[in-house]
């Protein structure tokens, strides 16, 4: 008796291959891509260093151009044989793979745009699905929770930061003037954040006593501006929250109480 989970076509066939990375097929076949990837991320980079460009050109574009036409068959594979085409077009992946070789072909006619094929890194992303990482589904979904619990704290002391920097550029720009390289206020906002951040390019930099004084003020209120939203999140993150469990039968994320079984297909949930 014939099994009704087994492929009943070659399009049940390759959809399994490529869309599935619990087999073994879909591994390999992931994996292969995902070192294609590479080897293009590689190949584009090495592309705009002048020197090798000038002595490996024809090598390097033989490469890309082989690489876009994998690329390309499998993206139209893709469209062939999934039933929702629509939805795939517009999914994130569905997008990414399309830009993963339009700008091979844009350069034919726009010199310059093959260098954006670095947005093939994108589809190393894929290397969650390999690797089967769904297991760490429901960690990220605490963290995330998180984050939006916290966006409101964070929005408003994200206010108070904007006004600081702009009093604070503002001050530099009456206190130290041109002189000393504050051209103008927003030259001087620019000075502010990146002391508050503690970045220091050390570009500009106050001479007086006084722009000295405001200037050493702000560095020691960067490091409070680096504290204050860890603190807010990990506060969040200390709070007893509902777990999030995936399926491994029907791989949908819930969120799991004391619940023993997936209220979507009944299939044992494990912790």
């Amino acid at each position: 008796m014939r099994d009704e989970h087994q492929p009943k076509n070659w399009q049940d066939k390759l959809y399994i291959i490529i869309f599935k990375a619990d087999t073994k097929a879909g591994k390999v076949f992931d994996i292969a891509l995902l070192i294609l990837i590479v080897i293009s991320i590689i190949s584009i980079s090495m592309e705009s260093i002048a020197s090798i460009n000038q002595v490996y050109n024809v090598l390097l574009s033989y490469i890309e151009w082989i690489i876009t036409l994998i690329f390309t068959i499998e993206y139209f594979t893709r469209i062939i044989i999934v039933k929702d085409k629509r939805k795939y077009l517009l999914s994130f992946y569905g997008i990414i793979d399309l830009l993963a070789i339009l700008p091979t072909y844009l350069s034919l006619f726009i010199p310059g745009t093959q260098f954006a094929l670095v947005l093939r890194i994108f589809r190393l992303l894929r290397v969650f699905r390999v690797l089967s990482l769904g297991r760490y589904v429901g960690e990220s979904y605490v963290l995330w929770n998180a984050l939006k619990a916290s966006k409101y704290k964070i929005t408003v002391f994200l206010e108070g930061v904007l006004v600081v920097v702009v009093i604070i550029g503002t001050m530099m720009y009456l206190i130290e003037g041109e002189a000393s390289g504050f051209n103008s206020i927003p030259h001087s906002i620019y000075w502010s954040i990146v002391t508050l951040t503690t970045v220091g390019f050390g570009d500009i930099a106050p001479i007086t006593p006084i722009g000295r004084f405001v200037a050493s003020f702000l560095m020691l209120l960067g490091y409070g501006v680096i504290a204050v939203p860890t603190g807010i999140v990990s506060a969040e993150l200390s709070r007893p929250r509902s777990k999030h469990l995936l399926c491994n039968n029907c791989k949908k994320t819930i969120e799991a109480h004391d619940d023993q079984f997936c209220k979507y297909c009944g299939n044992q949930l494990l912790s």
